[in-house]
């Protein structure tokens, strides 16, 4: 007889607040500090890791609410889980915070799940390929030219990472002449067999971002990410156009509505495993952009995004962010390696393959 799933013990969260090692800054926000909140779920013999980049406000949320939802339940019956959360919270709001703390506790259950069963997460999910191909991203707008050029040869040069990411609109798209001079230096860098994507964070206006169309294809940028706000799905569609670049945005959904309305007005759909719902509302997310033959790109948590690529047909690349790698490297023991421009997530390891480095991570709790 199959055995019984245990039921959910024990729901923890803990935030910490790690700085990054200068002030950095994308075309609309500038940050000092990038807060990471973990999360463990105990189910009998298991223990499953979760987390979201979000704030500090997430961990009463999950310790109270959302324990109180899936605590309990079979640690195997992980959407039944989401369920009792997403309707737990139906009057805080889902979207924005609430949405952070959710996925990062359907992750937990998803790595808990796994563990019980001997099997990696990607493998749950149901693997559609071996790897996933990655992109180097950072190029922070706060960057020196020498700064710039290091980051992007060691991505490309060093490692191999055929695809990189710079932050373009900068001051919100008041520094376009050096916007234009930075983009210029990333092509002579990485040279012109590398793809070269550019991110505007929601800068510009969309005269702006349309002036800048031809300009980005003479430089052979193929990915222009966010050029206007993401709530302007008019400019978005206004920007697509034959022999791209290709328009992407969808890194600040958080339900399943928001995703619906991104699809017709992108080339390729980003999705963020840990602020759409975790996986089982990624899985959603990538069979809406499927019927619509959109690709999907994973936003950032490279480990754990990761798991959710293979696991998806529809998939295009992995946001490989250099802050998020430097904090995972930093707090799990097991993490993927980006060189030659693949990550390949364990086909044997339980779960996602990691463990928590609770001592390394202590100094930076808040």
């Amino acid at each position: 007889m199959p055995r019984r799933p245990p039921d959910v013990d024990r729901v923890e969260a803990r935030a910490y607040r790690v700085p990054t090692p200068e002030p950095e800054a994308d075309g609309t926000l500038t940050w000092e500090a990038t807060t990471i909140v973990v999360v463990h779920v105990e189910a009998g013999p298991v223990r499953g890791l979760g987390w979201t980049y979000a704030d500090r406000a997430c961990v009463p949320l999950i310790e109270g609410k959302l324990a109180g939802a899936v605590t309990g339940s079979p640690v195997g019956d992980v959407p039944a889980a989401w369920t009792a959360m997403q309707r737990a919270v139906r009057n805080l709001g889902r979207p924005g915070l609430v949405s952070c703390a959710l996925s990062a506790v359907d992750i937990a259950l998803w790595d808990a799940a796994a563990r019980w069963l001997d099997l990696p997460v990607s493998r749950l999910l149901g693997r559609a390929c071996a790897t996933v191909d990655v992109y180097g991203s950072g190029g922070f707008t706060t960057l020196d030219d020498d700064e710039l050029t290091r980051q992007l040869s060691h991505w490309v040069h060093e490692l191999g990472i055929p695809r990189v990411k710079i932050k373009i609109g900068e001051s919100w798209g008041r520094e376009i002449d050096r916007d234009l001079d930075r983009i210029a230096l990333a092509r002579e860098v990485v040279g012109d067999d590398a793809a070269l994507y550019v991110d505007a964070n929601g800068g510009y206006s969309i005269g702006q971002a349309s002036r800048l169309v031809e300009p980005l294809r003479e430089a052979g940028v193929t990915w222009f990410e966010e050029p206007v706000s993401s709530d302007d799905l008019a400019g978005l569609a206004r920007l697509r156009a034959p022999g791209g670049p290709d328009v992407a945005a969808g890194e600040y959904g958080y339900d399943l509505p928001y995703f619906t309305r991104m699809l017709p007005v992108v080339d390729c759909l980003q999705i963020d495993v840990t602020r759409c719902g975790g996986y089982t509302e990624w899985r959603r997310a990538t069979a809406l952009a499927a019927a619509a033959n959109r690709d999907v790109s994973a936003h950032c948590a490279p480990n754990l995004s990761a798991h959710a690529g293979v696991a998806t047909p529809n998939f295009r690349h992995l946001e490989w962010f250099a802050d998020h790698d430097r904090i995972e490297r930093l707090f799990f023991d097991g993490c993927l390696d980006p060189a030659g421009g693949t990550a390949t997530p364990s086909m044997s390891a339980p779960g996602h393959g990691l463990s928590f480095r609770a001592g390394a991570a202590a100094d930076y709790a808040i």
